[in-house]
């Protein structure tokens, strides 16, 4: 995939960088000094990271969640990425994903990618897919997830509820051993431009933008509630808060084999990330001196923002690359998500840089479902009642592309599928509201 093009920025960015500044006292020394401590604490990070593997991931057992320690909570909340195994029985695990095969075998005509060799469907309402999202233990992990988010103050938060978790219909894929796959290089989620342009978004960074990135806290609920993710209405750009993005196996999948690659440090990705649009290099990008913080200055005086691109009348990203964001070290600090078995959950929280492998080197399908972890929210819940009524109408979900309908296609999922109380109430098939 090549990189986005950067001189595509509308002129009021500039002011938008420059009103963001205005409202931080000190704005340019603070930032320089943030910088140069972000680019130092990331050199450091690279090099402790480099030939870890995947054992930097945090893993544990389903049956354990509520059996760790604060010292294991911190290291998942650090890392912004979790293996949660034996979510699900193995056996149920496959029995989706071979009733996902014999859904597309029969159902010739769904949209897939690639177009000729399909492997990533635009599929959304199977049985298999609405029976995993109401699996109780699935569920239950949900709000486990959740509840490592936190209101900074202390205080009681109003509208939301991290007990009761939603369901967010997602999509699938069947991954083939030995084909390239190049359209999900670093990236992150749940917001683009939106990060720095929408004031309450902006809130989740504020430490950040004050010169102070060692406070930033990225499980604080302060911003993320009523944050506007998608200013634009671009398909694809999730509306609501999904704390943690995440799937779940249905097969024997490592690194090497098509698996999820993420930057396990969410505390320095987004300092660095949101620090990165107001400096300049001030030597050439290939230049030997370019990770020296000396050699970067503050500029309001441009447009740009490094990683976001124009795209379907919104923006794209932030995706990260080499050559714009050097300091994070992409070639090895992205991380391989360790061995998972069908029935194993991987979550990443929903600002982690995170990629899929070009290449599976190994002999079976790469098999997952995609499904995350969100609260019950003012916000959230007005989405899902809109979502309920696409399910039921067999239509794809608001925030997806338009496209053909799934009512028509057999084997498509319905309400009794959704066979207990938990998972009735995450898809607005039951009275539901926030206290």
């Amino acid at each position: 995939m090549s990189e986005p093009n950067g001189g595509l920025y509308p002129p009021r960015f500039t002011e938008l960088k420059r009103q963001i500044a205005s409202g931080y006292p000190d704005f340019e020394n603070r930032v320089t000094r943030a910088w140069k401590e972000v680019v130092e604490e990331l050199v450091r990070f690279s090099e402790k990271i480099e030939g870890g593997g995947s054992d930097c991931i945090p893993q544990v057992k389903f049956e354990d969640l509520d059996k760790l320690s604060e010292e294991d909570l911190d290291g998942i909340r650090m890392c912004g990425c979790v293996v949660i195994r034996d979510v699900v029985e193995d056996d149920k695990a496959v029995e989706w994903r071979e009733s996902l095969r014999e859904f597309v075998r029969v159902n010739q005509d769904v949209e897939g990618t690639p177009v000729d060799d399909k492997q990533f469907f635009q599929l959304y309402w199977t049985k298999a897919q609405v029976q995993a999202r109401a699996h109780p233990n699935f569920l239950k992990a949900e709000i486990w997830l959740n509840n490592l988010y936190h209101d900074k103050s202390g205080l009681p938060t109003k509208d939301v509820d991290l007990s009761i978790p939603l369901t967010y219909a997602d999509r699938f894929r069947i991954r083939k051993p030995g084909v390239k796959w190049g359209f999900h290089p670093p990236h992150i989620d749940g917001g683009s431009i939106e990060r720095w342009e929408d004031p309450t978004f902006r809130k989740c960074f504020e430490d950040i933008l004050a010169g102070n990135w060692r406070e930033h806290d990225p499980y604080a609920l302060r911003g993320r509630l009523d944050a506007r993710s998608s200013l634009y209405g671009r398909p694809n750009q999730s509306t609501v808060f999904r704390t943690f993005q995440g799937w779940l196996s249905m097969s024997e999948t490592g690194p090497g084999q098509g698996t999820l690659k993420v930057f396990p440090n969410v505390l320095l990705s987004n300092a660095y990330i949101i620090l990165r649009p107001f400096f300049k290099p001030l030597v050439p990008v290939d230049s030997p001196d370019i990770l020296n913080p000396k050699n970067w200055a503050v500029d309001l005086n441009n447009p740009e923002f490094p990683g976001i691109y124009p795209r379907d009348s919104g923006f794209a990203g932030p995706n990260p690359t080499p050559r714009l964001h050097p300091h994070l070290f992409l070639e090895k600090t992205m991380t391989s998500a360790p061995k998972v078995n069908p029935g194993d959950t991987v979550f990443w929280h929903c600002d982690v840089v995170h990629s899929v492998e070009e290449d599976h080197t190994g002999n079976e399908d790469s098999a997952v479902m995609y499904i995350p972890a969100v609260p019950l929210t003012t916000s959230n819940l007005d989405y899902i009642q809109r979502q309920k009524e696409c399910f039921l109408a067999g239509q794809r979900p608001p925030d997806f592309p338009k496209g053909p309908a799934e009512a028509e296609f057999i084997g498509i999922g319905g309400v009794d599928d959704v066979d207990n109380e938990l998972g009735r109430r995450a898809m607005g098939l039951s009275p539901i509201s926030v206290s």
